[in-house]
């Protein structure tokens, strides 16, 4: 099977107090064809100044995982039924709260996908089914223990 890799990198400042809490949580990640991206936490869970509002966190990126896997997914398999796209937009929203076990966690991810179709769009029973279809084998929703409802 595939291995999928990122470089993940962080350097505490001079100016940093690493061990009173007082640094700053930006960082890089880097995958593999050299494409980097400003990543930190979120300012929900560290506050400003020690994260980076203009930075993507990893609970804003399992968000989007979650829809580009849905999107991807549901392309092919709308194309292969005869409903070709011509757009696709989901403003997904991930939703953090207390697990069973009581830790935080994202509990929910909702996509709200607008479609434009190239075509006919597909009837009121199908296009459901086609969400389903996308869902199952979607390999994030397959890897997560939330759920990811189509809401749109």
């Amino acid at each position: 099977m595939a291995k999928y890799e990122a470089l993940i990198e962080w350097e505490a400042l001079p100016t940093d107090d690493v061990a009173g809490g007082k640094y700053g949580r930006g960082h890089r990640w880097t995958f593999d064809e050299g494409v980097t991206v400003a990543a930190s936490s979120s300012k929900h869970i560290v506050p400003l100044p020690w994260s980076v509002e203009a930075a993507v966190d990893p609970e804003e990126a399992l968000v989007a995982s979650a829809s580009s896997c849905h999107m991807l997914t549901f392309l092919y398999i709308a194309a292969k039924a005869g409903y070709p796209v011509r757009t696709y937009r989901d403003a997904a929203v991930g939703t953090m709260g207390k697990g069973e076990d009581g830790r935080l966690q994202i509990t929910r991810v909702d996509l709200s996908p607008e479609i434009i179709w190239e075509d006919a769009a597909p009837d009121g029973d199908t296009l459901p089914r086609l969400h389903h279809e996308a869902h199952d084998q979607c390999f994030i929703a397959n890897s997560v223990k939330f759920p990811i409802e189509v809401t749109g």
